[in-house]
């Protein structure tokens, strides 16, 4: 049990964070005592030690992470709250593995150090674990907070084998996370399986998942191992799982429920232990009250929810990004990698991204391909990626919009606004993505952001052939 004034220590070689840091645990009577270097702390610890610790992680000689190790190694045990100024996913879930209370990066709102410092004071003893950190994981980046939010659960859930539930729109990285999970996890050195439900045709889909016997149906000549045994003892992760059949939702539930289940026509349950982590761009909730998908199944998969953010939604992190995937496109191209100018670099953080991180990556490519110099300038931006032209292009149809919603507003209400306007823009851009893919319905659901089941029901209540 903490102090009734905790003490708290805080190593930082930044002289202003100590003096914020300190003023506002004196205001709200806690015994703080700063140090500018992690030496100088562990000297200390000799005689006295502190309730809470609050760290740095870059600093110079020994960084926040070694200090947190030092301190493990010598069996000293008290919460320790990491701040750093350089987020990203790899730091959150090094400072979780070692043993960190929580994660905080900078800059940060002072009254909610405070607060966490009182919930870190009444914690007490925080666990450490010095779990390996795998270098092979693909690149998450971000320093938004709906971003940096993500990086803190992955963080939490580094010990945790549970099944979650990651929901967001198409392109938002949500394998990305989902492989995160997997590998800072104790089924790292397990097989991670990927499957989108909705590439695969719904008479395949059992198949796929839980495998056939010879002879099961007709062109079966061979068994076939599905999904679930190829990641048995690892992570199976399952995209796009609001559009998966009620016979498959009931199929998937008894898995997860029992851990076994029979390759089709099998007369053997097969038993596996596999976490599963689903993902959807779909309200599960919504189609859970509409009857569209199973509640119980829903309950089971949502054990932990991480809502992957829309690119729009975190536009400080589109710098960083276009600056890091232009950078791969010159190393896949084998060239030399281009800068954006900053009348460029505006246009680009303005877009709106409606394919997200997906269509920046593609986008760099584009870009790295297409511009005749070094410098990416405004003249060199497509007009589908907000360019000059397009600018132009997306006024126009906005107030085409505008005036006709004034117009409507002057007549006889004969039914709400969005009710009138809504099919008729979904049934434009229907009409328009699969002109542009020639008819082909799975290319156009990706253009679209929606899977190839929730674009056929929307093809029949809306009436387009």
């Amino acid at each position: 049990m903490a102090a009734v004034e905790p003490k708290v220590w805080v190593v930082d070689d930044d002289a202003s964070v100590r003096w914020v840091l300190d003023k506002a645990l004196r205001s709200d009577g806690m015994s703080p005592r700063c140090f500018d270097e992690p030496v100088s702390l562990l000297s200390s610890l000799d005689a006295d030690h502190p309730d809470v610790l609050i760290t740095d992680v870059r600093m110079p000689g020994m960084d926040g992470m070694q200090l947190m190790q030092a301190l493990d190694a010598a069996g000293h045990a008290f919460p320790i709250i990491v701040m750093t100024a350089h987020a990203d996913l790899d730091a959150a879930v090094a400072a979780y593995s070692r043993g960190a209370f929580e994660y905080l990066p900078k800059p940060f709102d002072v009254d909610e150090v405070v607060a966490l410092v009182r919930r870190a004071a009444l914690r007490g003893v925080a666990a450490s674990a010095n779990d390996h950190i795998n270098p092979s994981m693909p690149s998450m980046i971000g320093q938004a907070p709906a971003m940096q939010e993500v990086f803190r659960t992955i963080g939490r859930l580094a010990r945790s084998s549970m099944n979650v539930l990651v929901t967001g729109e198409s392109g938002t990285g949500k394998e990305l996370v989902a492989q995160a999970l997997h590998e800072h996890s104790p089924r790292s050195g397990k097989p991670f399986v990927a499957l989108n439900t909705t590439a695969i045709a719904a008479e395949l889909l059992e198949s796929e998942l839980f495998g056939h016997e010879r002879g099961a149906f007709t062109g079966a000549e061979t068994r076939r191992i599905g999904r679930f045994e190829q990641a048995d003892g690892g992570t199976l992760f399952l995209d796009e799982i609001g559009d998966m059949s009620p016979d498959l939702q009931t199929r998937l539930l008894r898995v997860l429920a029992e851990n076994e289940f029979y390759r089709v026509g099998g007369q053997t349950p097969i038993s596996v232990d596999v976490r599963v982590i689903a993902a959807t761009n779909q309200d599960l909730e919504q189609a859970v009250a509409t009857g569209q998908f199973r509640e119980d199944l829903f309950h089971r998969l949502n054990v932990i929810h991480i809502k992957t953010p829309a690119l729009r939604d975190r536009s400080e992190d589109v710098p960083l990004l276009l600056e890091h995937f232009l950078a791969q496109a010159a190393d896949e191209l084998d060239t030399e990698a281009k800068s954006l100018s900053t009348d460029a670099m505006s246009l680009l953080r303005n877009f709106d991204w409606p394919g997200n991180v997906r269509q920046l990556i593609n986008a760099c490519r584009r870009l790295t391909v297409q511009a005749p110099g070094r410098i990416i300038h405004p003249s060199d931006v497509p007009r589908d990626l907000g360019g000059e032209a397009a600018a132009a292009d997306r006024g126009e149809w906005v107030r085409d919009l505008s005036r006709w919603a004034e117009r409507r507003l002057h007549q006889p209400a004969s039914a709400p606004l969005l009710d009138e306007a809504l099919p008729e823009f979904e049934r434009a851009l229907i009409k328009a993505a699969l002109a542009h893919v020639k008819g082909h319905k799975q290319e156009a659901a990706k253009l679209l952001g929606w899977g190839r089941n929730t674009l056929a029901r929307k093809m029949k209540e809306l009436g387009v052939e």
